[in-house]
């Protein structure tokens, strides 16, 4: 069911090992707690006749709490439906999804998960500050109780000096922070990222990879993270779900045993990038480069 990417002697790739077992049952690695997802034979199709559109096709998975899962595969196999069907954004047409032991429609209403955009989506006439209140003036919370939540969150991702600013006042990185602010707002357990650093630079996208990192070490929060490149896959990841192309499949899971805590220089290590050939070669094996 997954394969685990183990480490060696600093120089010795001889004694890396990936060790694989089949492709799409329940991952493996579950932590004894309950896991906080569960799908099983997921399959989603939009559309009827002949015009449906498989997007997800029979998909199993477990992610246990605590977990950082990143699903990496081609664009249109089923990455972001996957993900926005766990925030009950995507209906299920069979199989079964459930988030923290309910259905994605109950944790939703349960207010059990963040959810980080590809775009920030904020309000450009409210400032920084408004935007991050936003969903818990949606949820009826105290204003009092509201504003010290947010700003919590801001200073937890470095911007409690720009709570005052607007979003035009903002570059597309500190965007990308207010809005992970946001999503920590509602005080989740489960936070989701559909590719949000995607249309970043690469200096800033390496600074937030570095600063989610630090942020899911600091919380304990379980996350599940769509991208399309591999090294930000094995950087973020305790676990990679490789995905084929439409209709969506697990081709593989690879449990990423690098040691703690990420650093830039990581990336230019033998372990590092053994993880990287086994999700490239995941990848080849579902076709996602044909």
């Amino acid at each position: 069911m997954t394969l685990a990417v183990g480490t060696a002697n600093k120089g010795d790739t001889s004694r890396i090992r990936p060790q694989v077992a089949d492709a799409n049952g329940l991952a493996a690695r579950v932590d004894a707690a309950l896991p906080v997802i569960v799908a099983e034979g997921l399959t989603i199709t939009f559309g009827t006749g002949p015009d449906a559109v498989t997007a997800l096709s029979d998909v199993s998975l477990a992610i246990a709490k605590g977990e950082f899962v990143v699903l990496i595969g081609p664009s249109g196999c089923g990455k972001t439906t996957l993900l926005r069907a766990i925030a009950d954004l995507a209906p299920v047409t069979s199989g079964t999804l459930r988030v923290n032991g309910v259905s994605p429609e109950a944790a939703r209403r349960n207010h059990a998960y963040g959810y980080v955009f590809q775009a920030p989506a904020m309000f450009p006439w409210r400032s920084v500050l408004r935007n991050v209140t936003l969903p818990l003036e949606l949820a009826g919370v105290a204003r009092a109780e509201r504003l010290a939540r947010a700003r919590e969150q801001l200073q937890r991702v470095g911007l409690a000096a720009f709570a005052r600013k607007f979003p035009w006042q903002l570059s597309g990185g500190m965007q990308q922070r207010a809005s992970i602010a946001r999503a920590l707002s509602s005080q989740p357990t489960l936070l989701l990222m559909d590719e949000p650093f995607g249309a970043l630079d690469e200096i800033t996208r390496d600074s937030l990879n570095l600063q989610l990192h630090a942020l899911w070490r600091s919380t304990g929060m379980t996350g599940v993270f769509v991208t399309h490149s591999i090294p930000e896959a094995v950087f973020l990841s305790t676990k990679i779900v490789v995905m084929s192309a439409r209709p969506g499949r697990i081709i593989r899971t690879i449990n990423n045993n690098l040691s703690g805590e990420r650093t830039l220089a990581m990336r230019e290590t033998a372990e590092f990038a053994v993880v990287a050939r086994a999700v490239r070669e995941a990848l080849a094996e579902g076709h996602s480069y044909d």
